[in-house]
């Protein structure tokens, strides 16, 4: 009994934890499929953060403390999409390496969002909001023993992230859109000749990535901590990356690295009740994600093939 309790008090931290990874990720594929690598995640996820950070201050001011949140995810999301398009541009437009690019917008939002914190807070963070997303309980389903952890005490955030991968498996691999999406990342250059705008197409899918990464962020400040900080994201736009690979660049393999990441999270946070590890440094359980992360890497990157012309610059010429 006392192993079923454990487990049903983790099931809803490992759901908090493993949301923001699941649409980040999804952000991800959108991009990837598309053609253009997008290890920016981290970065317009910080972006979206401190939007919803900041906004939901207004919000509140405003007397809407049931709607902020929600409102301040719709922020969050625009403010990553409109932060993406630096990607866009660098990649697309002036065709820069996909890394570099990735690595400079990084760079970029942790300078910007710090400065616009101190500018706007006098401070490093913005002001801590008085209430964020309220954790619920499903009726009838939070009563089945064990999968009832799964329905109770569970932020809302988890089910709005499995509607976005139903949704974006759907858009992917069932409507016109998403087989030409697709067709940009394995050829571009057959799909020019067929009449596909490659360069329309990659715009529209790295500001979808831009959407959900900037969402992702936003959940993140609004259940996880109670303010934005410049280590509120603290590497799950990383590990978004990582989850995008381990789940071979499709919405449901996402789902269960995503899930997986957040247990290895979990793992750390309840190490010290779980009998059999408890004795160990705290220090290693800190690790742990991280360490899972590469592992994951090292032993799954190679059986993973992702799209073919993932990375590589598009240039019109050469069809």
């Amino acid at each position: 009994m006392e192993w079923i309790l454990l487990i049903e008090q983790m099931i809803p931290q490992m759901l908090m934890i493993a949301a923001p990874i699941m649409i980040a990720g999804l952000g991800g594929i959108m991009s990837e499929r598309s053609g253009i690598v997008n290890i920016a995640l981290e970065g317009i996820m910080l972006f979206g953060a401190f939007a919803a950070g900041a906004i939901v201050i207004l919000f509140e001011s405003f007397g809407w403390f049931s709607q902020a949140p929600w409102l301040s995810l719709i922020v969050a999301a625009i403010a990553g999409g409109i932060f993406s398009l630096i990607l866009a541009v660098s990649t697309i437009t002036f065709s820069a390496d996909h890394t570099i690019a990735g690595t400079a917008v990084n760079l970029i939002a942790a300078g910007i969002t710090i400065y616009f914190t101190q500018i706007i807070f006098n401070q490093q963070r913005t002001v801590a909001y008085k209430r964020g997303f309220r954790k619920m309980v499903v009726p009838y389903l939070s009563e089945i023993p064990l999968i009832g952890g799964f329905f109770r005490g569970v932020y809302p955030t988890i089910f709005v992230a499995v509607l976005l991968v139903l949704f974006i498996w759907f858009v992917l691999f069932k409507t016109p859109f998403g087989l030409r999406l697709r067709s940009c990342g394995e050829n571009p250059h057959a799909s020019a000749s067929m009449g596909i705008d490659v360069i329309k197409t990659r715009y529209l899918a790295v500001f979808i990535s831009g959407l959900l990464a900037g969402l992702a962020g936003g959940m993140i400040v609004l259940t996880v901590d109670t303010q934005f900080t410049i280590s509120s994201i603290h590497g799950l736009g990383f590990i978004s990356v990582a989850a995008v690979i381990f789940g071979k660049w499709n919405p449901f393999g996402l789902l269960g690295a995503s899930l997986f990441f957040g247990l290895s999270q979990t793992i750390g946070i309840y190490a010290n009740r779980i009998p059999l590890i408890q004795s160990l440094p705290t220090q290693l359980f800190s690790a742990l994600p991280y360490a899972l992360t590469v592992i994951a890497l090292l032993v799954f990157s190679g059986k993973s093939v992702g799209p073919k012309a993932a990375g590589e610059i598009y240039d019109v010429s050469k069809r």
